[in-house]
């Protein structure tokens, strides 16, 4: 039996949902956003910056990780310092297409008040594609997709595919998107988060270009999400979540692509993945205070490189336990100067001995 697509229906686009249902968990995002802002808004201006760079960075790399493609994040995280005028040594020389691909995320999210075009939508397009190819492929570029070829999502090997989904016919995209950017531009009774998720649907399901429709429709969703924190400042990155939960995020699209109008499902589905990058994000802001604090309190305690090296390693993620086996390999000094700067911070309220037994004796921060 042929498939009947959400662009089918005869009420099309009229979307309706179940607020009922979402009102609790959209609530609970606000809330979070709020929060976020407000522990941001105690951090000085440099771990800002810092916490923005991280955020940008995760989202243009996770987001094209999604599609399959690989960017070089000190390129990526290079490119936004340089557009957000950020100084920072150290970072490698970016490539023409990784800086196209960073340009198209700060113009959505810098400029988040601004209207959304077919121009604009085309500039963003044309710089996720400079050489007018996707692979080996030569694609339409800068314009809505032409000819007379059905757009399908579709897996498998050759032979055995499946159609996942069936977007409209390209001669029907442009009425589409301007059903679409007519909607994106007006003033509605709609929360800027939910009106995040809707662009997000709406804008795959029309499936406008020969190809990046995905990394745009999290752009878009970018924009209406800086719509609703009113501030380009991004904190938190929907595109890194989305990686985590990559295969429910394709479950949830095909399965509200092929249903109703009704939206309520892929709604939740939005909401929860939500709140769960501004969780992650709201834990890593505590670690960054935890530490700013804990160098406030020891600002006057003399270390030497390799100790404020190691310090700052044990805040940002140190794997596994800490010997001074370990401090002697990552500083490159000898077992016993390994010891002794480990015995100079024990002296010094730096560090401590853990609780654990074994062969080899693990230190930790005194927090």
């Amino acid at each position: 039996m042929r498939a009947i697509y959400i662009w089918q229906q005869k009420e099309w686009p009229n979307f309706t949902w179940n607020y009922a249902k979402l009102s609790y968990k959209l609530g609970r995002v606000r809330s979070l956003q709020g929060q976020l802002v407000g522990k941001m808004s105690t951090l000085g201006f440099d771990l800002q910056n810092s916490a923005m760079l991280d955020a940008l960075t995760a989202d243009i790399t996770t987001s094209s990780e999604i599609e399959g493609e690989i960017l070089n994040s000190d390129q990526v995280r290079s490119s936004v310092a340089r557009h957000l005028g950020i100084e920072i040594e150290g970072l490698p020389e970016v490539d023409r297409y990784v800086d196209g691909v960073v340009q198209v995320m700060i113009d959505a999210t810098q400029k988040y008040m601004q209207p959304l075009t077919a121009e604009r939508l085309f500039n963003w397009h044309a710089a996720l594609f400079p050489t007018g190819r996707s692979g080996a492929y030569k694609i339409t570029v800068a314009d809505w997709r032409q000819g007379s070829e059905p757009m399908q999502v579709i897996s498998g090997t050759m032979g055995r595919e499946k159609v996942h989904y069936q977007a409209p016919d390209s001669d029907n995209v442009s009425y589409q998107m301007q059903l679409f950017l007519d909607w994106a531009n007006e003033s509605q009774q709609i929360d800027p988060v939910l009106k995040a998720a809707i662009a997000h649907l709406w804008f795959v399901t029309v499936h406008p270009f020969d190809d990046g429709n995905g990394r745009i429709s999290r752009t878009i969703s970018d924009l209406f999400l800086a719509r609703a924190d009113e501030m380009p400042h991004r904190f938190y990155s929907m595109s890194a979540e989305i990686r985590k939960q990559r295969r429910g995020y394709y479950e949830i699209l095909e399965k509200t692509q092929k249903g109703g109008l009704d939206i309520t499902g892929w709604l939740e589905w939005f909401l929860d993945c939500l709140e769960s990058a501004l969780l992650d994000t709201e834990r890593a802001v505590g670690t960054v205070l935890q530490k700013a604090a804990f160098w406030d309190v020891h600002r006057s305690v003399s270390m030497n490189e390799r100790q404020i090296k190691m310090v700052n390693l044990l805040w940002d993620g140190f794997e596994g336990k800490l010997t001074s086996s370990k401090w002697g390999k990552i500083t490159k000094c000898s077992p016993d100067t390994a010891l002794r700067d480990i015995q100079d911070l024990m002296a010094k309220g730096v560090l401590r001995k853990t609780d654990e037994g074994g062969r080899s004796t693990n230190y930790e921060l005194t927090i």
